[in-house]
């Protein structure tokens, strides 16, 4: 099935009807959806994330370290958990900073106002990263986002959100450091990122 042609994508004119976060949220309740599919809800849509291969999850891991300890109590750390963008969308970056809440986001899932920087790894995903989720970002005005390129050995930095992008882009090799601009004096060194 998945190698004949995709009937829906080769007729866009064909109506669908999108998935709410609700009804997403609710298809985990009843089992439809379980901790092991790795989906997550774009544009009222459930798209399958790529696998995590090992040198994924070491940045990650890596990655995760670094944080907790530049930003101390300025900011959550959250890693891979979602962001509630609007009623048709959320994502799981790999991590977000968001702003300290007492209840640490039990209470409710974070949206685009409690965030303070997205960042997404990417090695398999780029192409989905850099064409869907900065897109998507932008457009719910979140103020950064960085894509961490594993294949180039680069971070792009991503700010200046407007609608259909991010007006500025910039890219710090493995010598830069990495300093988000809603957390002064955070800062980290790209090298750690590319072991």
């Amino acid at each position: 099935m998945l190698d004949e042609p995709r009937l829906l994508v080769a007729n866009p004119w064909v109506t669908r009807r999108p998935i709410t976060v609700s009804e997403y949220h609710r298809m985990g309740e009843v089992g439809i959806l379980g901790e092991r599919d790795r989906i997550e809800l774009i544009e009222g849509e459930l798209v399958a994330k790529s696998p995590i291969g090992s040198h994924h999850h070491g940045t990650v891991n890596q990655l995760t370290h670094s944080l907790v300890l530049a930003v101390g109590e300025h900011a959550v750390v959250s890693v891979q958990g979602p962001v509630r963008l609007d009623d048709f969308n959320e994502p799981e970056p790999d991590f977000a900073l968001l702003k300290p809440r007492p209840d640490f986001y039990r209470d409710a899932h974070p949206g685009p106002a409690d965030v303070l920087l997205l960042i997404e790894v990417a090695d398999t995903s780029l192409n989905y990263d850099r064409a869907v989720k900065r897109a998507l970002y932008a457009r719910h005005s979140i103020p950064e986002l960085w894509i961490v390129d594993l294949t180039s050995r680069e971070v792009e930095v991503c700010r200046q959100p407007k609608h259909d992008g991010y007006a500025m882009i910039e890219r710090v090799g493995r010598d830069g450091m990495l300093e988000p601009g809603l957390l002064s004096g955070v800062r980290i060194q790209a090298a750690v990122l590319f072991r």
